[in-house]
């Protein structure tokens, strides 16, 4: 729910949600797409294109919001070695591994520079040793000046980055604390 709330999926019906200074109970139509290419996305089951190479799904995320053939061509490699997988741009996603793909996910919600991300169970389908390094590299995109939002119910693997962290139950905030970090 707090993800279709930030995207503006669903108008909230008590409270008031902002994102980039858009309230998202008053948003017209025509101003979600502007306010939808400020945030990038990541989902719990990848939403990669089988028959696309690891390019391919990039360029056609920065196609969408009209990027140039030079500046895909100059961003995607930057991207993804922001995410470990430079040299992989040929690659299929049934060639990649689980974090891989993962990866190519993060990489896509990053390519068009936003200044948000989103990420929707980013490790429901990882191992624990996978799941840590994954938090560490959204905590490296945090760093590098991007707000990063994480929705997930591992609060042990979330509270081990000494983050905000804020607990909802039922729709209500139960906790909003900063944990110790490891």
């Amino acid at each position: 729910t707090i993800i279709k709330l930030l995207t503006g999926e669903v108008i909230p019906t008590a409270g008031r949600v902002m994102v980039i200074g858009f309230s998202m109970s008053r948003i017209s139509d025509r101003q979600i797409p502007y306010m939808r290419r400020t945030i990038g996305v990541i989902f719990q089951d990848f939403r990669l294109i089988p028959k696309k190479t690891v390019f391919d799904n990039l360029s056609l995320a920065m196609r969408a919001v009209g990027a140039t053939p030079r500046d895909i061509r100059t961003r995607i490699p930057y991207v993804l070695e922001l995410v470990g997988l430079k040299g992989m741009e040929d690659r299929y996603p049934d060639e990649l591994s689980g974090g891989e793909q993962q990866r190519v996910a993060i990489a896509r919600a990053l390519v068009n520079n936003p200044d948000t991300i989103i990420a929707d169970e980013p490790t429901g389908n990882l191992d624990p040793e996978r799941s840590l390094e994954l938090m560490g590299l959204l905590v490296k995109i945090n760093q590098l000046g991007t707000t990063v939002v994480v929705v997930t119910h591992e609060k042990d693997l979330v509270d081990r980055f000494g983050k905000r962290v804020i607990t909802i139950d039922s729709g209500h905030v139960i906790n909003d604390s900063v944990g110790d970090q490891f």
